[in-house]
């Protein structure tokens, strides 16, 4: 069976990144009989510059989506798309608007362990900050999230108390600007083709299989 990749880029304060992921999951099962898809996460932060111990969310979401009532719009909108994608957002659980550098150095070791173990990773992270109201910026929750995801706590502690991979992992958001990202989720497939925003999993289905056929065509064709 052919494989299919994808780079997500995308950070885990982003609900659309979220909603992005569980549409995806869903695209993937929906051309599981035809492709064999690899995804992993990339990195990006929307807020790279937010300091080490986070601010108050409510204040940092009303600053950046211009007052109450915009954050509310944005809320019922997110919560109706949620529910229909599986996702039980508690956008009310949340206090604190993480720096989420860290959580990202954990996803990239998760990468190194597996795509399953990533995917595990990334989930629990989405789930913990949107669902559960937990600080991802808080290396306890990260610890209990890695361990969970059958990370060795102990060597993960260890990676975070030495700045292991902290150049690597800002490196690469670097690259994705360069490369024009400038919002996510972003849906790189098979290195050539990228698809933007949460789209629905009908369009992403449809860009896998599109991505594949034209790998095909180009192979078959002698020129």
């Amino acid at each position: 069976m052919e494989t299919v990749t994808i780079d997500v880029v995308s950070d885990v304060v982003c609900p659309w990144c979220y909603l992005g992921k569980k549409r995806l999951a869903q695209a993937v099962d929906a051309v599981c009989d035809e492709l064999n898809v690899m995804v992993t996460f990339r990195p990006y932060q929307l807020n790279p510059d937010m300091p080490p111990q986070g601010v108050d969310h409510r204040k940092h979401l009303v600053e950046k989506l211009g007052g109450e009532d915009a954050v509310e719009r944005a809320h019922r909108t997110l919560t109706e798309l949620g529910q229909q994608a599986g996702i039980d957002f508690h956008f009310e659980a949340i206090s604190r608007s993480p720096n989420t550098l860290d959580a990202h150095r954990l996803m990239r070791w998760a990468m190194i362990e597996g795509p399953q173990v990533q995917n595990c990773v990334t989930l629990a992270l989405f789930k913990a900050y949107f669902e559960e109201g937990r600080n991802i910026g808080d290396s306890s929750v990260l610890l209990d999230i890695a361990e969970k995801c059958g990370m060795d706590r102990a060597v993960v502690c260890t990676l975070f108390s030495t700045g292991a991979d902290v150049d690597s992992v800002k490196e690469e958001i670097g690259m994705a600007r360069e490369m024009g990202i400038t919002g996510v989720p972003c849906f790189i497939i098979d290195n050539k083709y990228a698809v933007m925003g949460a789209q629905s999993t009908e369009v992403l289905a449809s860009a896998i299989r599109e991505a594949a056929a034209l790998r095909q065509s180009g192979a078959a064709d002698p020129c």
